[in-house]
């Protein structure tokens, strides 16, 4: 059985219609809401305001009851005690009094010690920089000739290859003699070896002056060992 229906009782032929007058008035009401002003009113005072009193909290003030200190202790009784000695006790400590005056002599044995000081301290005194330094024999170029003729290669250091400039330092004595040679900067055991004993065979020098004094000056020389 099919169900009649008259074509002007369906609301289908007017959905379009009923969803655009909803949207119509749905955006009346939201121009209406953005549009809409609502107006302030005007206050003539601002009121009234009381006086209120605030209570303050008194808070008591407490104080630690103070222990008094103790008393004192009483002072030690001094006792006077008199000791009776006789007339007759002999005293065993005797004073010595010694004849500390000084005399010519001894004047003359401080000077004479004094003097021998300083003369000692002048003769162990090594000087670096003096008026005239000390020179070898014939000067540099006698004295590199003679380490060069001097030296010997040592075969180990010529089997490693092994070769370089050895620094040797050592004190020309107030005589010309050489002494207390040490390897001021070295390169092999084997080299600084040769290079001391090549400097204490060096020959007497013409010793350096200070004053017009000769005196001991340090020298460096150096010895330069190299592979042909």
């Amino acid at each position: 059985m099919e169900l009649k229906k008259s074509p002007k009782a369906d609301l289908e032929n007017k959905r379009n219609i009923f969803v655009q007058i909803g949207l119509v008035v749905s955006l009346a009401i939201c121009l209406y809401g953005f549009e809409a002003t609502s107006k302030v009113a005007q206050v003539d005072s601002l009121g009234s305001m009381s006086d209120q009193t605030v209570e303050e909290e008194i808070i008591p003030i407490t104080r630690q009851d103070l222990v008094p200190p103790p008393p004192p202790p009483p002072p030690p009784q001094v006792v006077d005690m008199l000791v009776i000695v006789d007339d007759n006790t002999e005293i065993e400590d005797e004073l010595h009094i010694e004849d500390s005056e000084a005399t010519d002599k001894t004047a003359i044995t401080a000077v004479m010690q004094v003097a021998t000081q300083e003369e000692e301290k002048e003769e162990t005194a090594v000087f670096f920089i003096v008026e005239e330094m000390p020179e070898f024999p014939g000067g540099q170029l006698a004295l590199r000739t003679f380490i060069a003729q001097s030296i010997k290669y040592p075969v180990i250091a010529q089997e490693n290859g092994i070769q370089g400039k050895v620094f040797v330092n050592f004190v020309v004595g107030k005589d010309g003699t050489i002494s207390q040679a040490k390897i001021f900067r070295g390169v092999d055991p084997s080299l600084d070896k040769e290079a001391l004993r090549v400097v204490n065979s060096l020959p007497k020098w013409k010793p350096g002056k200070q004053g017009g004094k000769p005196v001991r000056v340090s020298y460096t020389v150096p010895i330069n060992f190299v592979l042909q």
